[in-house]
């Protein structure tokens, strides 16, 4: 970790090399405006006491250009800090001047930190890599749905924890659903031989969720016990929708930590069993072989007082003895049912 208590540096320690950039975006009940932003030097304060702000920073490298965002709206150090440092746990803050999140989106072959910060009248996004995940937000606020324009930022910060869960909720039921084919695939015993790799895949999302999910859950009540009035009364109702929503992941990740238990132990039953079918296999087999074997050293032995060795059909009658004795051993294991 590149940023501590120990250094007043500030340092991205992610892998993501997308050049940093600003979406800003303008709104009020009556208009919308969108600009991009290399420079937040040249930002311009609201001129309408009505307007609100959101800040979509795409991109972490720059952290001299994250540190200048947040400083401008009295974001402290420590918060700048957590925002620049990929490896930090999922959690809400709450202050007098802002709320503050720390969580991720999970995608299908990667994750990709997001932070939110909420304020009076703004609301900061930051993202690693050039990420389109609120752009349906972005829309919502164009077209004015629900009239969302006329809402305060608080509801605003709250659409977008929604999506976050939203997300969560539809990689835990697309886990879900591909352990149950798993399942069905084990039930019948199929011979896939990369059931154990697609487990395996498996088990790393669901880890990757738990690990944003859970902390989160516990930390999400800070926001509705807060007493700051960054979040209005009229808006808890939403929070309390999005707490339910986090309610609901942690039980769809509790059903995949069953279903993969049990997988794990259908799948070294299923290898059991077939370990015990080549066995059984090696055992019919061996013993089929054993007389045959036996017959084969007494005629090997190198005794003068053997008739069998001068005799004309000495070999043939060997075969034949040792043909019918494989022949009666095998059907006495088949009238068994031993297969």
């Amino acid at each position: 970790m590149k940023n501590n208590l120990l250094t007043e540096k500030l340092a991205y320690n992610g892998e993501s090399r997308t050049k940093t950039h600003i979406h800003l975006i303008r709104y009020t009940a009556e208009e919308f405006g969108e600009t991009l932003c290399d420079d937040f030097s040249k930002f311009e304060p609201a001129r309408d006491p009505a307007e609100k702000l959101w800040v979509r920073v795409h991109g972490l490298e720059d952290a001299a250009c994250i540190q200048e965002v947040c400083t401008h709206f009295g974001v402290d150090f420590l918060a700048v800090q957590d925002i620049l440092n990929v490896d930090h746990p999922s959690k809400v803050d709450v202050s007098d001047d802002y709320n503050f999140l720390i969580s991720s989106i999970v995608c299908q072959d990667r994750v990709i930190r997001v932070r939110l910060i909420q304020g009076c009248n703004f609301v900061l996004s930051f993202t690693e890599g050039e990420a389109a995940f609120y752009d349906g937000v972005v829309e919502a606020l164009r077209n004015n749905v629900l009239k969302i324009r006329q809402r305060t930022s608080d509801y605003l910060f709250s659409v977008m924890i929604n999506e976050l869960t939203a997300n969560y909720i539809s990689v835990a039921m697309s886990i879900g659903d591909e352990l149950e084919d798993l399942e069905s695939e084990l039930i019948a015993a199929a011979d896939s031989r990369d059931v154990s790799v697609r487990m395996q895949n498996h088990r790393r999302r669901y880890m990757e969720l738990k690990r944003i999910v859970l902390p989160l859950k516990d930390h999400y009540t800070r926001l509705l016990r807060s007493d700051a009035g960054l979040i209005r009364e009229e808006n808890l109702p939403f929070f309390n929708d999005v707490n339910d929503h986090l309610q609901h992941v942690t039980q769809l990740i509790d059903g995949c930590r069953e279903t993969l238990s049990s997988l794990m132990d259908l799948y070294t039953a299923n290898n059991d069993l077939r370990m015990n079918d080549i066995m059984k296999r090696l055992t019919i087999v061996s013993t089929i072989f054993i007389p045959l074997t036996f017959l084969v050293g007494v005629w090997g032995m190198n005794f003068h007082d053997m008739p069998e060795l001068e005799w004309r059909y000495g070999y043939a009658m060997a075969w034949g003895v040792m043909l019918i004795v494989g022949l009666a051993a095998y059907f006495v294991f088949r009238t068994k049912r031993w297969r």
